[in-house]
């Protein structure tokens, strides 16, 4: 095996033009990893706000980005018994999916779902897991409850959307930024969607729910999201946060949130330990597997790149026009 691999790297900390193709190490195999040649990495925010240097792996972890992969099991260290070489899997990673190898524990490994192709599976851990932990093992979403996605068609609200409507919760309302995301919400599952350029969720939302509010808040944006959030939720609702695209909230009122016992709760994926983030797979594949295998939930591939182009796929995550993922395919594996 080569030596040396293909990687993206950060040149410095700036726009999408910092990511050049250099050439890396091959990964060095701990005990109990696999090493897998990437076929697909799935691009999400923190790869943009890693680039732009406000995201800093954790400790250990490489600074090559890219959280989610898809490929073939090439290598195994030492006691990894789970995968046998050959094996198309898919893999959440601590850093590193834009190359052409990397490095993945095998308890935050899986095989690639039936049906699914590599782009697909590639866009499925750090999303599906994501939204799994926080909306479903934290939010305690349950069928019937109503809910409010905040970036209802980018890649954490189209996954939600479609697994609590599989699920049976709703009516399920978003927050889209045009016509044709409030039309591709809609069709993703989506009961109301509503344009924020156009429209104010603080009053649509009680005007739908005859004003008795939603369930669960799942807030990707923050800033002055979260004062609207506390109005807009239900008693004894749930406000869950996975990221803050505004920024911390300046000033806020947490009368509402005493007043109509909300729980407001967040986290972050990466940081997790391989043990953790194991038991958020082993969950969402015990309990939503069966839609994934089924075909009634699929990852939303909006647009692929190839390897060398992810500052283009960069550039068209910042232009917040897709709906879904965006993927980097490897065309040499």
């Amino acid at each position: 095996m080569a030596k040396m691999m293909k990687a993206i790297e950060i040149t410095t900390p700036g726009g999408p033009e910092v990511l050049v193709a250099g050439e890396r190490p091959m990964p060095v195999l701990a005990a109990g990893e696999v090493l897998i040649a990437i076929h697909a990495a799935g691009v999400n925010g923190p790869d943009l706000k890693q680039r732009q240097g406000l995201y800093n792996p954790p400790p250990g972890a490489t600074d090559i980005p890219g959280l989610e992969v898809a490929g073939e099991v090439v290598a195994l260290g030492e006691g990894a018994s789970r995968f046998k070489v050959g094996d198309k899997v898919m893999a959440l990673v601590q850093g590193g999916g834009y190359a052409e190898f990397v490095a993945a524990s095998e308890l935050v490994t899986a095989p690639v779902p039936a049906g699914l192709s590599m782009a697909e599976a590639a866009a499925l851990p750090e999303t599906f897991m994501t939204v799994w932990f926080n909306l479903f093992m934290r939010g305690e979403l349950k069928a019937g409850e109503s809910l409010l996605i905040h970036g209802g068609t980018s890649g954490i609200g189209s996954t939600a959307t479609m697994l609590a409507k599989a699920l049976g919760a709703g009516p399920i309302i978003t927050t889209v930024g045009s016509e044709h995301h409030r039309q591709a919400s809609l069709k993703l599952g989506a009961d109301m969607a509503i344009n924020y350029r156009e429209q104010d969720f603080a009053i649509e939302v009680p005007e739908f729910t005859g004003g008795k509010g939603v369930d669960v808040v799942l807030d990707i944006i923050g800033g002055d999201y979260v004062a609207k959030n506390y109005k807009v939720a239900a008693m004894d609702g749930r406000i869950v946060q996975v990221s803050l695209l505004q920024g911390a909230a300046k000033e806020l009122n947490l009368w509402p949130m005493l007043a109509k016992r909300l729980k407001h709760m967040g986290s972050l994926l990466r940081p997790q330990s391989p043990e953790q983030k194991a038991a958020i797979l082993a969950d969402l594949l015990a309990k939503a597997g069966h839609l994934i295998g089924e075909g009634k939930v699929k990852p939303q591939v909006y647009e692929t790149f190839a390897l060398d182009d992810a500052s283009q796929a960069h550039r068209l995550m910042e232009s917040s026009v897709h709906v879904g993922k965006v993927v980097l395919i490897n065309s040499a594996n």
